[in-house]
């Protein structure tokens, strides 16, 4: 692997002076504060303030007033400020990648993906939010004596717990869609990646949003997510699947409705006839992106047996031609993992794995004369069932070579295990459609990794089995933060009949008039 050297300070556009327009977002009286360090090179980049109980508790004051106004705002208004937030998120690009990779880690062009699906989040509810949202008629039971409207009702204040993998998409463009359907938003980032959702919250303020109707509290989840989610109205998290079970046990207790973005362990199935050099070059970007932690990163891939040796020479090979760095540039494919949390369980993994009798093909060596918690693309081959990296989710970048001997096989391992987040098939598009609709999987790209689905944002995004509950992106994004509320109307004679008919009599008119609306199309 080509290596890029790491600059002494990590510090890109953020300044004193900057720096503290940021934290100064936060609603924090607790007078507390937790300092945060850039994976990169270890060093400080900002002291945060963590928020107390008692300001969870304004925060939410201040947004279920707010919430009020906001809601009664014209669909044009909310369209305007949306568009405005998409030219501001381009127009600031530079800055909102520093600060992604300073807080994150990765690599400026898989920071980008981030700025790009913010921007196209935000133009897709803008133009789409009315026709989502417009009430729609429905068939009353008496036709022409009833008519029924349904309007989809804001929810009240949306919670949002965001994290540090995708630290400014995933604070943001999950909110957008809430406040495009006249919600409020309380979101908590990532402890380890606040400035990134702050300098885009103060986008937001800039684009017209009020400040009330989007607030920011800091600290840790167990204590502010938790209190967020006893008082929000509906819950976004996405994260693990033991935090996100506990969330939705919570959000269960209160009654109210939660999506759940969580792990994945996903495959890629080649299919006998695919271009495998094509393949070969997709599952790069599939597996390495944001050096792996990524909620859909394939982390498995399926070859056919006599096409294992030749697709592994040419996947090995392009691995090894990726280049490694820590600079605020272009020059780096792969940047580092996020703390040594994330190293350690890597490390395991191959580790556990190599033990238990795989080999690796190449990678397997962390790279701390980059940065401390830098470790190289690792492609394994040989691992058996019993190791953990066989089922357990990394979150890196590693992923495990697989032959199959028969296309019914490859869909049955990519089906196994508890996740079903997103999964790629490489091959002939019909071959591959019909292969896709039985992977059991929120997402299924064909002869791509992940990019097809996840910037589709007209298409909803979620995960199956232990992958989650509900959808982001397209109208199912939208309106996952609405109540539908019917209202009927009835004119001239009462559902129940008129008093001046028996109610045997009427019943009989009832029934005569059933049979006539069965044969009746579309009644």
């Amino acid at each position: 692997m080509t290596t890029l050297d790491a600059p002494a300070v990590v510090r890109g556009s953020l300044g004193p002076e900057r720096l503290a327009r940021l934290v100064a977002l936060v609603r924090s009286t607790s007078g507390e504060t937790r300092t945060t360090h850039s994976p990169l090179d270890g060093q400080l980049v900002a002291e945060v303030p963590v928020s107390s109980i008692d300001d969870v508790d304004e925060s939410f004051a201040a947004a279920r007033a707010a919430q009020v106004a906001w809601a009664q705002t014209s669909y044009r208004a909310r369209r305007k400020a949306l568009l405005r937030l998409h030219d501001l998120v381009l127009e600031h690009q530079d800055e909102l990648l520093d600060l992604i990779q300073i807080e994150s880690g990765k690599s400026r062009q898989h920071a980008y993906d981030e700025v790009a699906h913010v921007a196209l989040t935000a133009r897709f509810y803008a133009r789409r939010l009315a026709k989502q949202l417009k009430p729609r008629r429905r068939n009353g039971v008496l036709p022409t004596l009833t008519s029924v409207t349904v309007n989809q009702v804001p929810k009240g204040v949306v919670g949002i717990i965001a994290p540090w993998n995708y630290p400014l998409t995933m604070a943001l463009s999950d909110g957008l869609p809430a406040i495009a359907a006249g919600n409020a938003v309380v979101l908590k980032p990532d402890s380890q990646t606040p400035l990134v959702a702050l300098a885009g919250v103060e986008l937001l303020r800039r684009a017209g949003i009020p400040a009330d109707v989007w607030q920011v509290v800091s600290g840790a989840g167990s204590v502010v997510g938790t209190a967020i989610i006893q008082r929000a109205d509906y819950v976004c998290f996405t994260g693990s699947t033991a935090t996100g079970k506990i969330v939705a046990q919570q959000a269960s207790e209160r009654l109210i409705s939660a999506s759940l973005e969580l792990g994945g362990k996903n495959p890629m199935v080649v299919l006998p006839g695919a271009d495998l050099d094509k393949a070969a070059a997709g599952a790069v970007q599939a597996c390495f992106s944001s050096a792996g932690q990524l909620c859909v990163s394939i982390e498995r891939i399926y070859v056919p047996r006599e096409h294992l040796h030749e697709f592994s020479t040419a996947f090995v090979s392009r691995v090894e031609r990726l280049s490694l760095g820590a600079s605020l540039d272009w020059d780096a494919e792969v940047g580092s993992l996020i703390s040594q949390g994330q190293l350690d369980t890597v490390t395991s993994h191959v580790a556990d794995a190599v033990a238990k009798g795989a080999t690796v093909l190449t990678g397997g060596t962390a790279r701390p004369d980059l940065g401390p918690y830098f470790y190289e693309p690792t492609v394994l081959t040989d691992v058996p069932v019993e190791a953990e990296c066989f089922a357990d989710e990394t979150f890196g970048p590693l992923v495990s070579l697989y032959p199959y001997d028969t296309v019914e096989e490859a869909v049955d391992l990519a089906n196994a295990g508890d996740y079903g987040l997103n999964a790629s098939v490489w091959g002939k598009p019909r071959h591959a459609r019909t292969v896709a609709a039985r992977i059991k999987a929120g997402t299924v790209n064909i002869n791509e990794g992940f990019g097809a689905t996840f910037g589709s944002v007209d298409a909803p995004m979620g995960g199956m089995r232990q992958s989650g509950l509900g959808r982001r992106q397209g109208a199912e994004g939208i309106l996952r933060y609405t109540e539908p509320q019917s209202v009927g109307v009835q004119r001239l004679v009462p559902v129940a009949g008129p008093a001046f008919i028996r109610p045997e009599t009427y019943a009989k008119l009832l029934t005569l008039g059933l049979k006539v609306l069965r044969r009746t199309p579309r009644a």
